[in-house]
């Protein structure tokens, strides 16, 4: 009887040492089991030819086609004593040529007669202003069909075409699935056999088989829809378990005192809060009083007033004799916050101090730069809990900073920490503490319920009363270099109003950072990209010469970027040049143009980040999209849709639609490969937000799943450390 493979087998053993070498190091698959979810990325029909018209689009990409030799000749070179081998196909929609040079073009001669049909891999090249392949590997088709009945079967097989790589052609992962797909009966199901039934999903194997040897169309919607809904529900069960364990601790209820620190400081308020702070505040209060932790996600437009919201509910906890800590992803954020938020709180953010309100509180900063009797003196203010609130970066984490009763940990920006920083922070807590998580990234909802799904979500998507509006405009400098002198001369004519303006670029240029590394949609000659230290010395010297032009980037030394930041608040620089160190809650209400450099190389949800750090005050705000870029290209079209809306949902819907979803599900790329292959975040909402329900369901009734084995097996295979730490940035 023949060997089938264990589905945990490593590869080796089935399909030999140099194989699975290739497998495993090219397209991270290990085991039987990754190959058989190592899905076709789309299926040929040998009776109908893949198009040839859209390789345009694929330079420098590894495709696979399938298409009809229409001629093939031998030239030579070089006298006679070069030999070349050009074979055109065609499929109807277009025609290609392929070349093969030396020894190597008699085997080609003799296979490729025309007349044949084959499927053709290799990568697309432009020689002569013409797509080519060259010495592409082929597989010919329908050799084998003798008789009329057979031909006709193999005319209409739906042949799949894998992700492939340049070692590994698709064909070629076709046999290796061949190999493993008889394991795909001991698959284990992880759908409850109900859920499964009501939903008319067909069973696993089944659904492995159809998706990689498929009889019709129907068979792959069968199996696509089956599988969608295993990525879906495994993903959201281990989020319902995580929610459920968080609902079971203990925790002290926080609850603000009548006229006690908070009543106080919303006593000065010089303004009203918007009902969209109202409403958010009360869920937030709301949580704070229960007995279980608070796990709830604050997202809010860039500037819709996220920081008072997360401060009065640090207030909240400090009426209640509790203590609040704030993290933030970078120094000149937290310093920001410290500045921020002491000025708004006054004479309350003094409490012990000459001058300070009797019903205030300590409001320290704790970063790694600071200096030692600055942090000593920090650290013991938390530990007798004569600090009330901290805000600091990953400094908070250390073992030696200690708290007298944490009650609330607020982490902003949370995409950028993992989730063994969060839970550090809240194991300083006696009983773990309440939880609210910052973001200005509008997250669309169902990526809301896959990456933050054990957390409640709050959205402020109304600003504040006198924030101004934003102008956005693409500058064309290649096409149109007068626009880039004209966006010059606005930033001159706004600071001579008394304004100011940043100008960011995404380089530092400090010799450090290697301008090799290209973004994504480099093609092979474009020029690195621009630099803070380079752009800031030309503006100095030219259009922006004698308006007090400064620097602030990443690199900078802590006191230094503090000292400019500081300057640039007070209104004493006018001009500062920088990366996107000042991309997130930056507020300097005076700023009111900002130039983006080669904007095409920003993420279009960064690019509205960015935005929003001019328009905060009464004056208008103008964003300035530079970018080289031809007007055709995708980058343009992107930069366009940026200037088109103020909607940070709509954008973060287009950049979705335009990015492959792993780098909207962050940066544990390893756990979103290894977990969502066949789930698609925006056009799978139904199947995601269903998928939640039913795993709430299933968690609510068997938390441990004791009766459903199969789930608990396929969980355990999600959760394995590296994909931990995608789901739980959340």
């Amino acid at each position: 009887m023949e060997h089938v493979p264990a589905l945990d087998e490593d590869l080796k053993k089935t399909l030999g040492p140099a194989t699975a070498k290739v497998l495993a190091e090219q397209l991270g698959l290990h085991t039987a089991l990754d190959l058989l979810h190592h899905y076709p990325r789309r299926y040929a029909e040998r009776g109908e030819l893949t198009s040839l018209a859209e390789l345009a689009d694929q330079i420098d990409e590894h495709v696979t086609v399938v298409a009809q030799v229409a001629d093939a000749r031998i030239l030579t070179f070089n006298g006679g004593r070069g030999k070349r081998l050009e074979v055109t196909i065609t499929d109807g929609s277009g025609r290609l040529q392929l070349v093969f040079f030396g020894a190597g073009v008699h085997k080609p001669h003799k296979d490729l007669l025309p007349g044949t049909r084959a499927m053709f891999a290799g990568k697309v090249g432009m020689f002569n202003r013409k797509l080519q392949l060259s010495h592409p590997a082929y597989e010919p088709l329908g050799a084998d069909a003798s008789d009329r009945d057979a031909a006709t079967a193999f005319a209409n097989q739906l042949i799949p075409i894998y992700p492939a790589c340049a070692k590994m052609e698709s064909w070629k992962i076709a046999k290796c699935v061949d190999a493993v797909l008889p394991s795909a009966q001991d698959a284990v199901d992880p759908l409850p056999p109900a859920l499964r039934e009501g939903r008319g999903l067909v069973p696993l194997t089944e659904a492995l088989l159809k998706i990689h040897r498929p009889g019709t169309k129907a068979d792959i919607e069968d199996a696509r829809q089956r599988l969608k809904w295993d990525e879906a529900f495994v993903l959201q069960v281990a989020l319902a378990r995580r929610r459920h364990a968080d609902s079971q601790l203990p925790a002290v209820p926080r609850r603000p005192v009548p006229g006690g620190l908070l009543d106080s400081f919303d006593a000065k308020l010089p303004f009203t809060l918007t009902q969209g702070q109202q409403a958010v505040s009360k869920e937030i209060f709301d949580d704070l009083a229960t007995e279980h932790p608070m796990h709830r996600l604050l997202q809010g437009e860039v500037g819709s007033g996220k920081t008072l919201v997360a401060l009065r509910a640090m207030l909240a906890v400090v009426d209640s004799g509790g203590q609040a800590a704030m993290l933030a992803p970078t120094e000149v954020l937290a310093q920001q916050h410290h500045r921020s938020i002491t000025e708004m709180m006054g004479e309350l953010a003094e409490g012990g101090m000459l001058g300070g309100s009797d019903r205030g509180t300590k409001v320290v900063l704790l970063t790694g730069s600071m200096g030692m009797p600055a942090r000593r003196q920090a650290l013991l203010d938390l530990v007798t809990g004569e600090a009330g609130i901290v805000i600091g970066t990953h400094a908070l984490i250390e073992d030696k900073v200690q708290f007298h009763d944490l009650g609330l940990v607020v982490v902003d920006e949370q995409h950028r920490f993992g989730v063994e920083q969060r839970d550090a922070l809240r194991s300083k807590g006696k009983q773990p503490p309440h939880l609210l998580v910052m973001t200005a990234t509008p997250i669309p909802r169902t990526v809301a319920m896959t990456v933050f799904g054990d957390l409640e979500t709050s959205v402020l998507d109304q600003l504040p009363a006198g924030r101004s509006p934003i102008a956005t405009h693409v500058v064309p400098s290649k096409d149109k270099p007068h626009f880039l002198a004209r966006a010059w001369e606005r930033v001159r004519e706004e600071v001579e109003k008394g304004h100011q303006a940043y100008v960011v670029c995404p380089r530092i240029g400090d010799g450090e950072d290697d301008p090799k590394k290209k973004s994504a949609e480099d093609d092979g000659d474009k020029r690195p990209p621009l630099a803070v230290v380079e752009i800031a010395e030309q503006l100095t010297r030219g259009p922006l010469a004698g308006l007090g032009v400064e620097v602030l980037h990443g690199r900078m030394d802590p006191a230094d970027k503090d000292d400019v930041m500081r300057r640039f608040a007070a209104g004493e620089v006018k001009v500062l040049v920088a990366t996107t160190v000042i991309e997130v809650g930056v507020n300097v209400p005076n700023s009111t143009v900002m130039v983006i450099m080669d904007a095409d190389r920003f993420g279009v949800s960064q690019l509205h980040q960015l935005r929003g750090r001019v328009g905060r005050g009464s004056a208008p705000g103008l964003c300035l999209l530079v970018s080289e870029m031809h007007e055709a290209s995708p980058a343009r079209a992107r930069l366009a849709a940026v200037a088109a809306t103020l909607d940070g949902f709509e954008l973060s819907r287009i950049d979705l639609e335009q990015r492959r979803e792993g780098d909207v599900l962050g940066q544990a790329q390893s756990g979103v490969r290894s977990s969502l292959r066949m789930l698609a975040v925006i056009e799978d909402e139904e199947v995601i937000a269903q998928a939640r329900e039913e795993a709430t369901r299933v968690v609510a009734e068997d938390p441990a799943l004791e009766h459903l084995p199969g789930l608990r097996t396929a969980l355990d295979a999600l959760l394995d450390t590296e994909r931990e730490q995608y789901l739980e940035k959340g």
